[in-house]
Formats: C-alpha cells, structure tokens, sequence
C-alpha cells in the first residue's frame, strides 16, 4: 500500500483545535476504510463536507447482465465500443461479477461540470489512449499511456484530457486493490525482490484549495445507481491532508519484469491484488535462457480463475491476429493455450515486446450486453489448425 503522505498545512496533532486566519474552525474529516481499523486519511477543510443543498433522483448505470453461465473461449475488440462526449456514458460494463466490474471506456470530453464519487469501489484506471490530470480534493495527478491510476473508494474526483482521443480501461474492485502481499515485509514496505517500489508510485501534488460557493454536482454512485448530490460549496476545499488512504498513480512502464532460465507462470507478472481478483502487467522483456528453453507459454487449465487480458500494443507471443483493445477471457474449467505455430516460432527469440493487463477473477465472469456487441464470435475456434 502506499506510505504515508502529507501535502498543504496540518496540525501538530490530530483532533485539535485547527483556526483559520480569521479564528474560526477548520472542519477537520477523518476518511478511514475497515471503519476506524485500516487506512485512513486526515483532510482539513475550509466547510464542513456535510453541506448539500440537494439529492436528485438517481440514475441507473447497472450492468445488463446477458450471459451469466457460459463456457468457451470469448474474445472483444475493445476499439469497438464507441467514443462518447460524457464521462459515465463512455463508461461501458464488458465483464461482471460481485467482486469486479470490468469496463471499457472512450471519453471525447473532460469532467467539468460534475464531480465524481464512487461510494461502492476502488476505481483502477489504466490509460491507453490519451493523456491529462486526475484533479481531487488531495491534489492533481498528471496522467499519460500506460499509467494505472489507483482512486480508493469515497474519493471526490475528476479527469481532465488533454484531447478528445482517450481509450481506458477501468476496474471497479468491491474489496480495497492493494498492493501484492508478497512483496511487501511486516511493516508495509515493498521488498527488495519487489518488481517495482514505493519510488515508482506517484502521489498527489500541487494541492490546489477551492473557496467557492454555489452549486457543485457531485455523482455518487452506490449499488449500481449514480445520485446527483448538489453541494453548496466546491468540494477541493482542503486546506491539507496527512494520511495512507488518498489517490496514486502507477506506470505500467515502470514495472521490472522477472525472468528466469525457463518460463515462469503469470504470478510473476502480478501487479496489484483484492479480495478474489490480481492485476498482472505484461511489459517487454528478455526471453528464458536456458539452452532448451521454449519462450511461449504452456498450455493451461484454469480450473479455478477466469483470466482476462487485454492486449495494449506489441505482438504477443503466443497469440495470432492480436489487435490492440482487444480482449481475451478464457474461463475456469477448459484450457488455453498458444495458437498453432506459436510454441515453435517463440523458440530461440531472445525478447517480447509485447504490453498487456490481465486481470485473474477467482470468482466466474458475467457477460453484458455491451460486451455482445464488440463479441468475436468464433474466437474459440482459433486454435483449429489452419
């Protein structure tokens, strides 16, 4: 998990008396996870964060479910799902269960009218297409291709593109996406053999504080349904902030890839973790070394995951007629595998430029109608010898 940070002015202690210049009370807010009893933050505004003028009716943004049990390898072409101007229209549903929403998103237009809030999930959002600035009440983050960023549950955010061409891909994760367990020692700290370390992890900056009156949109969304709340003042009204829980970003650039003399199984490639899912990040690197090796993955039965990959850029080793977007899911319960001719191709490279995210769902995948329309038919069919 990311360390401490602090950014803007705090107390000497916490839940002390905190004045502004003109003697009155900062409002102090405590945003813990767990209840009081895991990470949390300290965020000192300029106005209570309880002041809303309004609840509107709320608007359904729930997955519609049309495959809930199926068995056969399914591919997407994620380049499919059409651009739209606003934010959460552009934000499609592709795979679904209780622990994970998989999304595929095409914004032509920066969040500027409304703010958002998720109350359900952390939000995962991997760029890649486009660039800009994540903009939260902890500060901005800049963002370009092939950054994850990492927007904990209850975090008031919004995304500022620096064009109207962006391709994202977005996890919501039920249970809080933390960094891999294993790599981290008893006091937190990502380990040595880590494939990458809190240097990499980039915080807010640049805590820029709002005194503003008005009326502020904020969409929060809970249980599948986006509330409009009005505030009546804007909601990046800190004065400063200490804390673990807060906004990070990683680049999937930054992640050193483990290699051996043989292939080495997905897990190396693990990147984040929640409760019933993993993130692996497929980056270039050097092929296995020993003198017999065979660079191209074996074939696998996935008894117990659905494995999702979507493919970034690069040609991918073990894949044919890949296109960038494109997504694979091969569910629990059937193998996978390379496509013919692949094994022996891979034999006697030395490297793979190939980038991708995977993501592992230990519980089966739902498909949506959105997903339907960008479906490849016939794609369990590609390992038919041609």
């Amino acid at each position: 998990m990311p360390q401490y940070h602090t950014l803007g002015q705090i107390p000497h202690k916490r839940h002390i008396q905190f004045r502004k210049p003109d003697g009155s009370l900062y409002a102090e807010e405590l945003v813990s996870t767990h209840g009081f009893s895991n990470v949390y933050s300290l965020v000192y505004h300029l106005n209570p964060p309880t002041i809303v003028k309004e609840v509107m009716e709320p608007i359904s943004r729930e997955p519609e479910i049309v495959k809930a049990r199926f068995l056969r390898n399914v591919s997407f072409r994620g380049f499919q799902v059409e651009p739209e101007d606003d934010y959460i229209q552009s934000k499609k549903a592709i795979l679904v269960n209780n622990d994970i929403q998989i999304s595929l998103a095409a914004p032509r237009k920066s969040i500027t009218d409304y703010f958002l809030k998720n109350a359900d999930a952390d939000e995962m959002i991997f760029i890649h297409q486009g660039s800009g600035k994540l903009l939260t009440l902890y500060g901005e983050i800049e963002f370009g291709y092939g950054d994850y960023l990492i927007i904990p549950r209850g975090i008031i955010f919004q995304l500022h593109f620096n064009d109207s061409n962006n391709r994202l891909l977005v996890m919501d994760a039920f249970s809080p996406i933390e960094t891999p367990s294993r790599y981290r020692n008893a006091y937190g700290q990502l380990e040595e053999d880590a494939p990458f370390c809190e240097r990499d992890i980039r915080r807010p900056q640049n805590l820029r504080t709002y005194n503003e009156k008005g009326d502020f949109k904020v969409m929060v969304k809970k249980q599948g349904l986006i509330y409009p709340f009005i505030y009546a003042w804007h909601p990046f009204d800190a004065i400063g902030w200490d804390g673990n829980n807060y906004p990070w970003a990683f680049s999937i650039h930054d992640f050193e890839p483990i290699t051996g003399r043989i292939h080495l199984p997905p897990p190396i490639h693990q990147t984040f973790e929640g409760h019933n899912f993993v993130v692996c990040s497929f980056v270039p690197r050097l092929y296995d070394y020993h003198p017999l090796s065979i660079p191209a993955p074996y074939h696998h039965s996935n008894i117990d995951s659905d494995e999702m990959l979507y493919y970034v850029d690069g040609e991918f080793m073990s894949r044919k007629n890949v296109e960038i977007g494109q997504i694979t899911l091969h569910p629990a319960g059937i193998p996978h595998g390379p496509h013919p001719g692949t094994v022996e191709k891979s034999i006697g490279k030395k490297e793979t430029k190939e980038l991708a995210v995977m993501i592992d769902s230990f519980k089966p995948l739902s498909l949506t109608r959105e997903a339907m329309r960008i479906s490849i038919d016939d794609y369990y069919k590609s390992w038919m010898e041609e």
